[in-house]
């Protein structure tokens, strides 16, 4: 197979993992390369975009952030991803360590399946022409600057406006990134394999502000009316400035991210594990 990795350069672990991994690989006659960031420390040849989302098999050692970079890569192509988890946060890492070697061979067999996630593209328009476009698989956000006041922000669904907030931005996340930003800002959690998405609004000055959940063919459109500073961001990996007039429309985007499934009933077992579900003061009693 033709493999390329990703690794988090700042995690020991992740990196010796890597290591041992990409050289037997390499002894079982597959063909690895590896990204730019990490090329440094593991003993296969630098693959630079746009070539390095283009494999057979995409490996992501680290956390969700990890693998988000590698979504950003591999999307375009259609290139699967097995996510290793090396992270605090895992919701989107399916394959534990000790399971990486036996996980990949299994999918070189054809015995794993490939799970879609649905993502969001984003295009900033501006007088009336679109002038930048990102697909993200976690969200897409609209916020003040750091240093800048509250703001408000228009949202018009399908050619309707809808509201006006007064807040420190508002969110939309796919299914996948409900457990991210959308989580953190009080969102609600979505079943991945839902084909939906979430408006979150970021500390709005209101006591009737609710969390939405879109059908995945709306049509949403985000402006600032107020002066200030914005940007938007997308999986907090792009970050353009937007000007008082500009429009931000998200629609569902015609790439997905493709995840080899290690276990089907991981999203269960993640809400259960990373959000401490199972330690609950309430004990169930038996009978």
């Amino acid at each position: 197979m033709h493999i390329h990795v990703v690794a988090n350069p700042a995690r020991e672990d992740a990196i010796a993992a890597a290591q041992e991994l990409c050289s037997k690989l390499r002894a079982h006659g597959h063909e690895v390369g590896v990204d730019a960031d990490a090329a440094h420390l593991l003993p296969c040849p630098r693959v630079d975009p746009p070539e390095l989302g283009q494999a057979d098999l995409m490996l992501s050692f680290g956390g969700d952030g990890t693998l988000i970079k590698a979504a950003e890569l591999c999307s375009a192509y259609g290139t699967p991803i097995l996510g290793v988890a090396y992270g605090t946060f895992g919701f989107v890492t399916q394959c534990h360590p000790t399971q990486a070697e036996d996980a990949i061979a299994a999918f070189g067999r054809g015995e794993l399946g490939v799970e879609e996630r649905m993502m969001l593209q984003a295009d900033l328009v501006r007088g009336g022409h679109s002038i930048a476009s990102f697909h993200a698989l976690n969200e897409v956000v609209v916020q003040r600057s750091a240093t800048d006041r509250m703001m408000v922000f228009r949202v018009v669904v399908d050619g309707e406006k809808l509201t006006s907030y007064p807040a420190d931005g508002v969110l939309l996340a796919t299914p996948t990134g409900s457990t991210a930003y959308n989580l953190s800002a009080g969102g609600p959690i979505v079943d991945p394999s839902v084909s939906a998405f979430v408006m979150t609004a970021l500390a709005p000055h209101s006591l009737s502000s609710r969390s939405l959940v879109f059908r995945p063919d709306a049509v949403v459109e985000l402006n600032v009316v107020s002066r200030g500073d914005a940007v938007l961001t997308t999986d907090g990996r792009t970050r353009l400035h937007i000007l008082r007039g500009d429009c931000v429309r998200v629609t569902r985007s015609s790439r997905t991210t493709k995840l080899v499934q290690v276990d089907p009933r991981d999203f269960v077992r993640k809400l259960n594990a990373l959000l401490f579900w199972s330690h609950s003061i309430w004990r169930e009693k038996d009978g």
